[in-house]
Formats: structure tokens, sequence, C-alpha cells
């Protein structure tokens, strides 16, 4: 009797402290205030490493760049930042792909947009938003349009581009065949490195509910 008593002791002990984890967890509230700094400002990104769309076949971009303006604002999702410029190649280095060269021209802006942080991390969780561009791979042409899931991480200045399948579409094929159809669902995946435009400073985003 007295194991018995011991084991249903523990029992209630485990689920009683599952149950305060889930709470906790159901009960965390979204942040509603983004802090950028510096706050308004001009900023660039760099490529880090490669940049792949892949639209049933990949396509590589081993330079890309963007520019635009980040400030602090508030609301849940929250736009932090909007992409003015966004480039994918260079004359001297393509993007590439098995159809052949690939030209990408963005049409932008494009918007950082922010979901949730953990402080614990320092990482903003979110996507870029309005995303549309023109893609011409040897003769076939679309446009990819949508949006892109993304982190960002204040130690490092990394913005990660992680989008998955669904969040973009494709529409307007011509001379694609079956390779690249309405139906795709590409993805467009790369890590950029962000500075505040004309300095080494990395710029911080920083998420609270007063």
């Amino acid at each position: 009797m007295k194991n018995y008593l011991k084991r249903s002791a523990v029992a209630a002990c485990a689920a009683a402290a599952a149950l305060a984890l889930t709470a906790g967890t159901a009960s965390a509230a979204p942040s509603t205030v983004w802090t950028v700094s510096p706050s308004p400002a001009a900023f660039t990104a760099v490529n880090v490493g490669n940049i792949v769309l892949t639209a049933t076949i990949p396509m590589t971009c081993t330079a890309s760049n963007a520019g635009g303006t980040m400030a602090s604002t508030t609301g849940n999702p929250a736009n932090v930042a909007a992409i003015n410029t966004m480039n994918f190649g260079t004359s001297g280095a393509p993007c590439t792909s098995v159809l052949g060269n690939v030209t990408t021209v963005a049409v932008t802006p494009w918007d950082v947009v922010a979901v949730d942080y953990n402080s614990a991390t320092g990482v903003t969780t979110g996507y870029i938003g309005n995303v549309k561009a023109n893609v011409s791979a040897g003769v076939c042409k679309f446009t990819v349009a949508g949006k892109a899931s993304a982190t960002y991480t204040n130690s490092t200045g990394i913005l990660a581009v992680n989008s998955v399948a669904g969040e973009l579409t494709v529409s307007n094929p011509v001379n694609c065949g079956a390779i690249v159809t309405t139906s795709t669902k590409p993805t467009f995946k790369g890590n950029y490195a962000v500075k505040v435009a004309g300095t080494t400073t990395i710029p911080t985003i920083v998420g609270s509910n007063p």
C-alpha cells in the first residue's frame, strides 16, 4: 500500500507539472511592441552562401544583395523593415540552372514581417511578405509570388530565409513545359548578413509585450 501511495504521489506531481507547463506555454502572449535599433535606419544585406530558388529544379545564385529601411513599430504581425531593392546574380556571377542562366527581377517593396521573439536566443521569427519576382531560366519564364518564412538573429545579423512549399506560387509560365507549371510550389532559401547601411553595425530587433 505504501509503494502504491508513493507511485500515486509521483504520478500526481508529474501530471501537475505537465499541466503547469502546458498552461504556461498556452498563456505566453505574443510580442506587440517591436524595438528596432537603430530606428529608423537604412540597411543593406549580402548573401552568405548560395541563395536557391527551387521551382521543380534548383536555380542557384552565388551573389545576391538587398537594401531597404527598418524602424520600430507595434502590432502582430508587424512590418519591421521594407526591402526596396533585391538583386539576384551579377553580370560576372549569374544565377544558374539546368535550363541555363537565370535572371530574377524582384518587384519590390518586399516586407520583413515579425511574428514571434525569443528573448533567450535573440531570434525573431516571421516571414518575408509581399514577395514577387519575374524569373527567366533559359527560355522558360514565370512569376513567383507569396511569402517566405524567415528568422532574424540579433547576435549574428543573419536573416535566414527558409520558405516551405505552399508559401510561394507560380503564375504565367511560358515555354516551361511540365517543368514549371501553376501547380509548382517554389521554395526560396538562403542567408543574408544584415548591416546598418554604410557601417559594420548589426541592427537588432526586440519584441516585447508591455
